[in-house]
């Protein structure tokens, strides 16, 4: 009888406590089950990564806690010491994992922000390459369209479920936009002259050439008062942006010939949308650019990242050219 006992003990351990998972070293792995999974797709989840050393005892275990009808879909870690009822008690309770998407200015375009999310959400490419086309929809919501979309996201790390619907995504996009474009802000760029999204491709191009605020303002008050003389913007971080080549360090004359919206050596006024993901404290610097008269400005030749600004074409061309030496200098060719 003791024997017996003892043998069932053993079994009940084996079966239900012990750790059931096979990770070749690893502490952790993750498996993500869809929406409408069924308990042959979460088997399938399992085994393909051969996660589970003994399918047996897991399959009785989940038949034995009932799985089949308790499915909620998710990304699930399993760590290297669960045990099947750990596994399957995980899943009953929807003891998912976030999913971290981290927005930041090295997604530039729309196609890059659909294949960066349906790479990290369960969400359907063909479903976000509609939504983010949908002119009536981006109007609608949010004032935009198809060409400036980009202008809706705001860079910051977002926290959600894998199986985040692509209503509640946006939702918690448009929440972030809103913190940005408050009454107050979006009063500001219309005392400007411009809507929101102008607002967002002009910080766009500001950031790109300097990431320190008392020169974004000034670079901003150069651009604006090129706009009001109906200058062009001759704005280089548009022409790396309309040529797609986002590690050169130098603009060649040969790159401002592409024949693109976004080049602003060969078109007047703003680009169709951002050329960047703007950080709200550019947003800042450009609603509060700084007045003055400049409508030139080139990088100091010292690499120190601040520039000088003149409103007069033959001091800037010595300076463009002092800045042009400095980077022959150094070997900096593209």
């Amino acid at each position: 009888m003791f024997v017996a006992l003892a043998g069932g003990g053993f079994w009940v351990y084996e079966n239900i406590f012990k750790s059931n998972v096979r990770l070749n070293g690893k502490k952790f792995t993750y498996i993500y089950i869809k929406s409408n999974a069924t308990i042959d797709d979460v088997l399938q989840e399992l085994y393909a990564q051969n996660i589970i050393a003994d399918h047996l005892s897991f399959e009785w275990m989940a038949k034995s806690l009932n799985l089949q009808s308790h499915i909620n879909p998710g990304k699930y870690r399993i760590d290297a010491k669960m045990s099947n009822r750990s596994i399957i008690k995980s899943i009953i309770n929807a003891k998912q994992e976030k999913v971290k998407l981290f927005f930041n200015s090295q997604i530039r375009t729309k196609e890059q922000f659909i294949d960066y999310v349906v790479e990290k959400l369960e969400i359907e490419k063909s479903e976000l390459e509609e939504y983010c086309s949908n002119d009536n929809i981006l109007a609608e919501e949010y004032g935009l369209n198809s060409g400036n979309f980009m202008a809706l996201i705001v860079p910051e790390t977002y926290e959600l479920n894998w199986t985040t619907h692509i209503d509640d995504f946006f939702a918690l996009i448009k929440k972030s936009y809103n913190e940005v474009w408050t009454k107050e802000n979006t009063a500001k760029a219309k005392s400007l002259g411009y809507s929101v999204p102008e607002l967002i491709t002009l910080a766009s191009i500001v950031q790109s050439e300097s990431h320190i605020k008392s020169e974004q303002q000034k670079i901003a008050g150069v651009y604006i008062n090129r706009l009001k003389q109906d200058m062009k913007l001759q704005a280089d971080p548009t022409i790396v942006f309309a040529n797609s080549n986002f590690d050169v360090q130098r603009v060649l004359s040969v790159d401002k010939e592409i024949d693109s919206p976004y080049n602003t050596y060969r078109y007047k006024g703003l680009p169709p949308g951002p050329i960047c993901l703007v950080k709200p404290s550019v947003i800042d610097a450009v609603l509060n650019y700084t007045k003055h008269n400049y409508t030139y400005f080139c990088a100091k030749a010292d690499f120190s990242g601040l520039s000088c600004f003149t409103d007069d074409y033959k001091v800037h061309m010595k300076n463009a050219s002092a800045y042009q030496q400095a980077l022959n200098k150094k070997g900096i060719k593209r």
